[in-house]
Order: C-alpha cells, then structure tokens, then sequence
C-alpha cells in the first residue's frame, strides 16, 4: 500500500513524498529519486515491493515537481539546494543518524544523487544509478562528443524562456513525445504501442495531473545547470572542470544502464569505472531511458541482489 505525506524541512521547502513499508525507527530506509518530466509515482511498484519486505520505503516529489515547493528562481536548482533538500529528509527519516541502506535514482535524480554519494558518503551504504550520467562522463562527452551533443540538444530548449508553454501545447504533446524521442532507437525495441506499452490511459493521467501542477521547477533544473551541450566555441562548458575529490563515488555502486537510450549513449559509461572503483555495471539490451516503467521488476530483483551483498 503505498501512502503520501509531506515533509516540511527547516530550511522551508516542503517535499510530497509516496512512502510504503514500516514506520518503526529501526526499520532500514530505501530512498527513490525521479527524473524529468516524471514524479515521484513512477517508483510505486518498487515501493510496494521492497515495503512489503520490511523496509522504509519513501520516493520524494523534488522541489519543483507536483506538490513540492517550486522555487520560481533557476538559481534556486542549484546543486547546493538540491543536496541541502536531501541532507533535511534523510535527518527526517533517520534521526538516529544511522545510514540509508540505499539511495535508488533515476535521471535527474540520479544527478543528485552522484553528489549525495560523493559529498554525503557517510550518509549511505550503496548508491544505485538508472540512466543517469556520472558528470565526469557527461562533461567530457558534452564537450568532446557530437553525438551526445545532438542527443542532449533538447536540454538546450528547456532552458527557453517559453518552454514551460511549449510543453504544455496539444495536451503536452511534446512531453509526452519524449517518451518516444528518448526512448529505443529502433522500431523493433519498442513493444508495438507508445512508450514500449507502459504508457496507458491510466498512466497519461498521472503525468497530466502531475505536469498540469506546473512545469517550471523541471525546467529550471536545466537553467541552473552548467552541463548541457555547448552552442559556440567559448561557451562556459569549454573550460569547466571537475576536481577527482568532487566526482570520485566511492561507496558501493550498482549502475543500471539502458542500452536502448538514445538521449544518454552507451559512451556514457566509457571510463565510468575511473570515478566509481567499487561499482557493478549492468548494460540491458533493448530498454530505453524509461526502463524504470519498462521492467520495474527487472530493477527490483537487481536492488535486491544489492542489498544481499551487505
């Protein structure tokens, strides 16, 4: 059974959270981050699955998404903020000061994710990433890569002024467009219907109530970050760098990539093991970016394997 609550943190955001499983103070807690243009709802099936067996389950809405608090600045996205969010509900949920078993995340989740686990390693004992680029990765394929530079354009037309409006057109023709755009690269990947066949009436709903909410906050994680492609010879990408200390992940890393991702390539994960030492790649032929609504239970039996480890 999957239940919602806020939390209200210190520093006055409140994050809309879907949660399962036990609420005892020694319960061990699991934590879902989404990506863009998604919710916290696409993580429901995982967390009936892991609440069912005894663990804390909680996926929060990120500021700016569905009923959390959307900040109107860009600024206001930043890395610090973001991770100043995570810091407040990882205190909520454990006061005791003991370490989420694992941080489970997806896409834009899983950027601040990589930052938890770098910055906050004493806070988690595995980190799990779906198709979300590493930024040591995604930086040198921005800058030296054209075909991950056309890949990302899209990133580029978030960051118009208008585009809030532009995807709310033709009742949001163009998000739900991304579900293909971004999805398999060839036909035959994709199961016969829009969106490999997860994306039915009933889950068109869903994103139409969480997207009719508004559309700011998911844009404006795009304007307040720095990696997306360059569009001239000096643009700002050209000269930033990443010390090793900032991007050197070294808690035990599951990585699940989706080999049918046309927005984020198979060279994404080239050298990865240079900044993640202690990580498990798992490549899977034939899902897209969307694998977390293709094969739910694919994920979990992955996680599970995981937390077995110890």
């Amino acid at each position: 059974m999957i239940e919602t609550f806020e939390a209200v943190l210190p520093h006055g955001i409140a994050l809309s959270c879907r949660a399962s499983g036990p609420t005892s103070a020694d319960a061990p807690v699991l934590l879902f981050l989404h990506g863009f243009p998604e919710a916290a709802f696409v993580w429901d099936e995982l967390l009936a699955h892991f609440g069912a067996r005894g663990y804390r389950c909680v996926a929060p809405n990120l500021r700016g998404f569905e009923h959390s608090t959307s900040p109107r600045e860009p600024e206001a996205y930043r890395v610090k903020h973001l991770m100043a969010d995570l810091d407040a509900l990882v205190a909520r949920l454990l006061p005791s000061g003991a370490p989420l078993e694992a941080l489970i995340a997806h896409d834009w989740g899983g950027a601040v994710a990589w930052n938890y686990a770098v910055q906050r390693a004493d806070k988690l004992k595995r980190l799990v990433i779906v198709n979300s680029p590493h930024p040591g990765t995604f930086l040198r394929e921005l800058r030296n890569n054209p075909a991950q530079q056309a890949a990302s354009a899209y990133m580029n037309f978030l960051c118009r002024p208008d585009a809030e409006a532009l995807l709310a057109e033709d009742d949001f023709r163009r998000l739900f467009g991304m579900f293909e755009r971004m999805g398999a690269t060839e036909p035959e990947a994709i199961s016969g219907v829009q969106g490999g066949g997860w994306l039915t009436p009933a889950v068109k709903e869903q994103y139409r109530a969480v997207w009719g909410t508004g559309l700011s906050g998911g844009c404006n994680y795009y304007r307040a970050s720095p990696l997306r492609p360059p569009t001239s010879p000096d643009d700002p990408i050209m000269k930033l760098e990443f010390a090793p200390e900032y991007v050197t992940v070294k808690v035990p890393t599951l990585v699940i990539w989706a080999e049918a991702d046309s927005a984020l390539p198979l060279s994404l994960v080239d050298g990865l093991d240079a900044f993640v030492p202690r990580m498990r790649l798992l490549r899977v032929p034939g899902a897209t970016h969307w694998i977390v609504h293709e094969r739910p239970a694919f994920i979990a039996a992955q996680i599970e394997r995981e937390l077995a480890a110890g």
